[in-house]
């Protein structure tokens, strides 16, 4: 072995120098800094080919700038969402609180499978799952949780418990031929297919309740599915509700869905099923639950604390769900991955579980804590809990009741001006949200009356087509006249969830995740409406 060269690797990689590192990364701070001043990126060329055929590794060891130069083309590439501009989708820029908690994991890299993998980071991921499941669940006796890999692993958790709870043992038999349903709305988010695939059941037993035009699955068509499904010998093991569906952020009734799955289980003597939320979008306005309208410390507009009040009424909704699904690294604005499964119930945590038997190498994982022993992911990343705690202490709650407060205003404030021009119909009027779809048409053309015809069915298809195609060219348009510097980035969706008389609704999309955003940006968004049509 060579010995020099041996000590030169763990010198250079292992050994901590303060200063090199923190050089190489002010380095990047700088990069990132140049780049929010820049308009949002289109993106650079890419070439997959290339990057396949040089996939370099250097011969002869390095040093920490040989490390920075490999990855730097690729890290100026790479748009950091932190433009005004970008209202495109649920994305926005990461949070710097997120980032300190970022650092501070990495820099111990602990595993969250065993506390013996982790020591401390274990219990502050205990510390951020009940803050979270305060903030969703209000202040439950037992709750409980992990983080996860994503929003899609989340709702896989809470699909399997369901299914573990009507077909007890599936973990270790598999299904065996029994007809395992699971039950979502026409809105909610198609990582849902993905999870009835995964699981077994199929996308196939996967039934979508067709919503109203508040993106809201319809209760009263759950009903009929559910003894629909009964009839027919299906367990019905879980139903997904939606708390802000991606495009138009509708909101499902989690406590009428809550009764209708009560009262179907007594009547027809069978195990309830799960009732599990997607909130991966619409958590973050659980900060508002509790916000007292009458002192109104904050200063919210009678506008704003209206919109407050009825958020909270959705709000209350979660309380009554088994387990929940949340996305913190999406408007937490916290850092990948940030996702959570909170369970109202620690003791639900069981249909997951494998015993100490099952896993020899973690002889001294202790049954009433160690995630080893019910997550699917062995490793897992402390990520979720650093940057989350360091986010939510950092800003606080009346930080964070601004922020989503001032999302929900924009888009308040873009949909109200919207409304008033007569080739422009709102489509999500009636949620309480940071998103805004609508359609533009040309100029002479009511898009109001068309919508009302839409809904009513009395359009005839060939016909909607034809406003459907207009509606497409107008954003076309748009995103190829729209200069750079000044105009967001907006984005279309060729379905917003609800399809009266199953006549699918595209749209123009606008997302107010970026807390720079303001009322200018706003300004020019109906300027180049009205200098479009």
């Amino acid at each position: 072995m060579n010995k020099e060269l041996y000590n030169q690797v763990v010198n250079s990689f292992f050994h901590c120098d303060p200063e090199a590192i923190t050089r190489i990364f002010n380095e990047f701070l700088t990069a990132m800094q140049a780049q929010e001043t820049m308009p949002p990126s289109s993106g650079m060329e890419q070439n997959y080919e290339t990057a396949q055929a040089n996939p370099e590794i250097h011969a002869i060891p390095g040093n920490l700038k040989d490390a920075r130069d490999a990855i730097f083309p690729y890290f100026w590439g790479t748009d950091g969402w932190s433009s005004p501009l970008h209202l495109e989708n649920v994305k926005g820029p990461a949070n710097y609180a997120s980032l300190v908690g970022a650092l501070a994991c990495l820099l111990k890299n602990p595993n969250l499978c065993t506390d013996t993998y982790s020591q401390r980071s274990n219990e502050l991921e205990i510390k951020a799952i009940t803050s979270l499941a305060n903030l969703l669940f209000y202040h439950t006796d037992d709750p409980s949780g992990v983080f996860t890999m994503g929003g899609t692993t989340s709702n896989l958790y809470g699909a399997k418990i369901g299914i573990e709870r009507v077909a007890p043992g599936t973990m270790r038999t598999g299904l065996q031929g029994k007809k395992i349903a699971g039950i979502v709305s026409t809105a909610s988010h198609y990582s849902n297919q993905s999870v009835a695939g995964w699981l077994g059941i199929g996308a196939d037993n996967l039934f979508a309740i067709p919503t109203d035009e508040a993106m809201s699955m319809r209760i009263d068509l759950l009903e009929e599915q559910l003894e629909k499904l009964h009839a027919e010998g299906y367990s019905v093991a879980f139903v997904t509700a939606t708390f802000g569906t991606t495009d138009a952020f509708g909101v499902d009734d989690v406590s009428g869905i809550r009764r209708a799955l009560d009262e179907f289980a007594q009547r027809n003597d069978v195990t309830v099923p799960q009732l599990h939320v997607d909130a991966a979008v619409g958590w973050v306005m659980s900060f508002l639950a509790d916000y007292d309208s009458n002192s109104n410390s904050l200063d919210f507009s009678n506008q704003m604390l209206e919109t407050i009040q009825r958020i909270q009424v959705r709000c209350r909704g979660l309380r009554e769900a088994d387990s929940i699904s949340m996305d913190f690294h999406k408007m937490g604005w916290g850092h990948y991955p940030g996702s959570a499964l909170l369970v109202n119930r620690r003791k639900d945590l069981k249909y997951l579980a494998r015993t100490v038997e099952d896993t020899p190498y973690f002889s001294e994982a202790d049954e009433r804590r160690d995630p080893a022993l019910f997550t699917l992911e062995c490793s897992r990343p402390a990520l979720g809990p650093f940057s989350v705690m360091a986010s939510l202490n950092g800003i606080g709650l009346n930080g964070w009741r601004l922020l989503a407060a001032r999302s929900v205003d924009l888009a308040n404030q873009l949909k109200e001006r919207l409304e008033k021009l007569p080739y422009c119909k709102v489509l999500n009027l009636q949620t309480d949200g940071p998103h805004v779809v609508w359609w533009v048409l040309p100029k002479g053309r009511d898009a109001k009356q068309i919508y009302r015809e839409v809904q009513a069915g009395t359009m005839k298809a060939e016909e909607y087509s034809h406003y459907t195609s207009e509606i497409q060219r107008q954003f076309d348009k748009r995103s190829k006249s729209m200069s750079p510097k000044t105009d967001a980035r907006l984005s279309f969706t060729t379905s917003i969830g609800y399809a009266p008389k199953d006549m699918k609704i595209p749209a123009w999309k606008a997302v107010f995740f970026n807390p720079k955003t303001d009322e200018t940006i706003i300004d020019r968004i109906i300027e180049s409406i009205e200098d479009l049509v």
